[in-house]
């Protein structure tokens, strides 16, 4: 679907994201992530969450974790409340 630039719809807030991903990383990637929360669990999981400004910035999240060769699991938009 397209929509002509300037088409009046004002951009969508930010919105509260989870990524789950296999594999372990320590708080210390949050930077790496735009300083989203990065937290690992005993089974061997991490989960990156916080604030994504847009869909631009969620596939750019979604490409370093490419890049790092972690196997995605989940990608959840939280609701607000």
């Amino acid at each position: 679907m397209t929509r002509p630039h300037g088409g009046g719809k004002r951009a969508e807030p930010p919105a509260h994201y989870e990524l789950r991903v296999q594999g372990i990383l320590d708080s210390r990637w949050s930077a790496w992530f735009d300083g989203l929360r990065v937290t690992s669990d005993q089974a061997g999981q991490t989960t990156i969450a916080g604030l994504v400004t847009d869909q631009a910035a969620l596939h750019g999240l979604l490409a370093k974790i490419r890049d790092l060769g972690l196997p995605l699991l989940e990608v959840r938009r939280l609701d607000p409340d």
